[in-house]
């Protein structure tokens, strides 16, 4: 249970009963109508609900009771127990395993009396065939008698009405022209319809199983130990039992069970698991380790600093899970589709029988078959599965490759882009600066002005500070501290520093002072081409120096371009940096819209700019540029598994790597075409197929078989996803 404002709260529901489309969106359609219910989502392909209510409104027990009351069984996900989840669906493929082979066991013999005995029959052989088909009418089918007379309650109607009504037609018929005096009986129809539609559950179930690998895969890289001191001694526990501080030791070819820090030893870590980068990652004292990487080499212990449901493992795999059980805006199309679709079917049939049997005049027995034959081949169901199983699968591939998609509709929207626009520091860049060049243009020694530059940068906050101070230490010099710090957004600082007062930053500072910049033109210039960030220091009256500072463009940047470009997608990039810096780096880059000295409160404000052309990208850190990342219609944030990237954004990248973001787009454009073509073969199923039934063409058991497999190539379709490069 989540709190998402202030009265406002969201759960998850695990929903038992759903059967097809229309079942979930009776479930939908009566939460969303529900006091105190702000926005309801039933996903049939997770047999989940997610529910955002007020909770001065409404509680929990109250909509388990609601959706109790429209004859579905629902119970609050506490906690994410995958376990409980796997055994639940292990619990459903061996439910309908057992009624396949019940099925199995009568309907065949039922079928080979039907079709070999026909002319020359057995004695007693229609009440044989009475006898046999009769277990599969009432128990191998019961579970869809349930589901139907559910509906029934609700005024509304499911696939299992359509199964339910056309066997039944066949099963009851067949017993009067049994009692009538008719040769001829349609037990066969009844019992193999029914077990053809269990084995296509069977086979939709497990194919489905399939679709949630992704998260399986997560969840295995847990440990269910881990090995800690307490009191000096060295104990082995129960990963739930780990709580932060404890002090974990890891040996070589381990799962690390927790996130934590290391505080003892060296090591490599394969944490290819959680960002999909394949070079294991060195790591020493003071850096930190995620939870279900594995360790390579060296033994180390580590302190705990995340357990249970706040590791970053924990939460990537609610991140998948909660992107797997949403809806994609295409979407809804489905739903207002299938809650339509049975009446339709319906209408169909009895004007189908209708047409044949008293304007036709087609025999009864004939006609009756052709009624239940539209009746069995209409399939919601393809098209209730034809979008969340894509998404699932295509969440779950995105997860494996390090890309952490957040829902259904910013996959869809993904696939409409038009602009991608780069932030500079640490997403083009490697966001490590470094100072390059330290000119005096006094008579102040390189030395004086790199102590004067620390020391007023020590109090600031700006991401060059960092690497002025680093330089200054190197250089093994003493750092003062500064008095009267003030920061100028955009220009730079003033301070005092040993009672004399300094100025630290850029051209625009100087020009607001009214310092004369011109005999140092030149060699601001040629620092600038070279893609390097110019700081000037100055006293009050004098230009003292010039610090250089300069970030490493990111191996993958260029190549990052490259794909988006073929891709036929704009780039851009923002930066706050003076224009010529910003030109040689997106030089490098070969990105040719440029925008620099942009204020970080600016950003939000271009980027709504170039969402004009088109849907908008916006690729940052997370940290300084959420306003823009907000305002873009996607926002991509480059992660490696921090709590802020975690948080912020519609897509994270755990890799730190550019291509990425191309790979995100194309992941979404094969995602989105797998649910073009589940759509339009769920649809072209139906419209050719219940014709066809309608004009008497069709065997119901045929009729049968191809509804049952529908699902299943949809699922299937969905499942080639995996297979796809990226």
């Amino acid at each position: 249970m989540d709190v998402v404002a202030d009265k406002m709260t969201k759960i998850t529901l695990n929903i038992t009963g759903m059967h097809c489309a229309s079942c979930s969106n009776i479930i939908e359609k009566t939460l969303n109508k529900t006091k105190g219910v702000n926005k309801a989502n039933v996903n049939l392909a997770t047999n989940k609900a997610t529910v955002e209510f007020d909770n001065s409104k409404t509680n929990i027990d109250k909509l388990i009771l609601t959706i109790k009351n429209k004859g579905y069984k629902a119970n609050e996900e506490k906690e994410q127990n995958f376990d409980k989840e796997a055994k639940k669906r292990k619990e459903e493929i061996n439910k309908l395993t057992k009624q396949l082979s019940l099925g199995f066991i009568f309907a065949v013999p039922v079928l080979i009396l039907g079709m070999f005995f026909m002319k020359n029959p057995i004695p007693y052989q229609n009440y044989i065939m009475w006898i046999l088909a009769t277990p599969v009418q009432f128990i191998v089918a019961w579970p869809m008698y349930k589901s139907a007379i559910i509906a029934l309650k609700n005024l509304s109607a499911n696939m299992d009405t359509l199964v339910v009504m056309g066997t039944s037609a066949a099963y009851f018929f067949s017993i009067y022209t049994l009692f009538t005096g008719h040769a001829h009986v349609y037990f066969e129809t009844s019992a193999v319809l029914i077990t053809i539609v269990v084995f296509g559950r069977l086979l939709e179930a497990k194919a489905k199983g399939k679709t949630s690998e992704a998260i399986k895969k997560l969840i295995n890289l847990t440990p269910k130990t881990a090995r800690v001191i307490r009191n000096g001694k060295e104990l082995e526990i129960k990963i739930d039992e780990v709580e932060v501080g404890d002090i974990i030791i890891v040996k070589p070819g381990e799962k690390i069970p927790v996130d934590g820090i290391i505080t003892e030893g060296q090591t490599t870590i394969d944490e290819s698991m959680i960002t999909g980068e394949s070079i294991p990652v060195e790591k020493n004292p003071q850096d930190e380790v995620i939870g279900g990487t594995i360790n390579k080499y060296g033994s180390f212990k580590f302190k705990a600093t995340k357990t249970g449901v706040n590791t970053t493992l924990a939460r990537i795999i609610k991140l998948v899970e909660e992107a797997q059980g949403s809806k994609a805006p295409i979407q809804r199309f489905a739903d207002r589709v299938s809650a339509y679709f049975v009446p339709f079917v319906l209408a169909i049939a009895i004007t189908t029988f209708i047409i044949h049997y008293l304007i036709i005049g087609v025999e009864f027995q004939s006609s009756i078959m052709t009624g239940i034959a539209v009746l069995v081949i209409a399939c919601p169901c393809a098209l209730g599965l034809a979008t969340p199983t894509a998404i699932m699968v295509g969440t779950g591939k995105g997860a494996k490759n390090g890309i952490l998609i957040k829902g259904g509709e910013t996959l869809e929207t993904s696939h409409k882009i038009k602009n991608v626009i780069f932030d500079k520091t640490g997403t083009i860049t490697k966001g490590e600066p470094k100072v390059t060049d330290i000119i005096s243009t006094s008579r102040r020694t390189t030395k004086s002005i790199l102590m004067i530059a620390a020391s007023m940068e020590k109090r600031s906050e700006h991401s060059l500070s960092e690497a002025i101070i680093k330089k200054a230490k190197q250089e093994e010099i003493l750092i003062n501290d500064a008095t009267n710090f003030r920061a100028i957004p955009g220009q730079g600082i003033i301070a005092k520093v040993n009672k004399e007062t300094y100025y630290f930053g850029n051209t625009r500072l100087m020009k607001n002072k009214d310092f004369n910049l011109k005999p140092y033109d030149k060699k601001i210039l040629r620092l600038e081409s070279e893609g390097k960030t110019v700081m000037i220091l100055s006293e009050e009256n004098n230009i003292l120096g010039l610090i250089a500072v300069a970030d490493t463009i990111k191996e993958t940047s260029i190549e990052a371009v490259k794909m988006l470009n073929k891709l036929r997608i704009n780039t851009y990039m923002i930066t706050g940096d003076n224009k010529k810096t910003a030109e040689a780096i997106a030089k490098q880059v070969r990105i040719n819209n440029v925008f620099s000295e942009i204020m970080p409160e600016h950003k939000a404000a271009l980027v709504k700019k170039i969402q004009k052309n088109g849907a908008t990208i916006m690729v940052g850190d997370g940290i300084n540029d959420a306003p823009a990342l907000a305002q873009a219609d996607i926002g991509i944030v480059m992660g490696s598994g921090t709590d802020v990237a975690l948080e912020t954004g519609n897509i994270v990248l755990m890799k730190n790597d550019l291509r990425d973001v191309a790979k995100a787009i194309k992941l979404s454009k094969i995602t989105m075409n797998k649910i073009r073509q589940n759509m339009f073969w769920a649809l072209i199923y139906n419209v050719i197929g219940i014709p066809i039934a309608a004009l008497g063409m069709l065997n119901p058991i045929i009729a049968g078989t191809a509804m049952a497999l529908s699902s299943v190539s949809v699922v299937g379709n969905s499942l080639l996803l995996r297979f796809k490069k990226l």
